[in-house]
């Protein structure tokens, strides 16, 4: 694995996971969110369980994603298709989030523009990893 997708990975499933648990903290009011840094609709009721829809894909893809890290640190073959598996998740999770709010019509440059990067930031590796997955089926474990 290259020094740039592992650091990509590392850097997305990282502030995946500590966005989740500072959601999680403000959720059992642990801590307190000001509305002002979060989405739109924060603190609604539909708002909050669609941001909720994304908690299982956004683990499942850091979680892949730091265990493909992981593999290719100690030679495994194993990280390609366990980075394929995070890339795309990572990929529709940024896509379905775009899509909303499209839809809406709410273009705030931080949140629309952080999951534009989700969907285009894994293209940049996806092309090579499929060809290597291809070309050398032994990849896959």
């Amino acid at each position: 694995m290259g020094r740039s997708l592992s650091l990509s990975l590392a850097i997305t499933d990282t502030l995946f996971i500590a966005y989740w648990t500072a959601a999680m903290l403000a959720q059992v009011g642990m801590i307190h969110l000001p509305p002002s840094w979060m989405y739109a609709g924060y603190g609604e009721p539909r708002v909050t369980a669609w941001n909720w829809s994304f908690f299982p894909v956004d683990l499942a893809f850091s979680g892949v994603g730091l265990f493909a890290v992981r593999a290719a640190r100690r030679g495994d073959a194993l990280w390609r298709p366990l980075a394929l598996i995070s890339l795309i998740l990572t990929q529709v999770a940024g896509l379905m989030a775009v899509g909303y709010w499209a839809l809406l019509g709410e273009f705030d440059p931080s949140w629309f523009l952080p999951n534009l990067a989700l969907v285009l930031w894994p293209m940049i590796f996806l092309p090579r990893l499929i060809c290597d997955l291809a070309i050398r089926p032994e990849a896959m474990g």
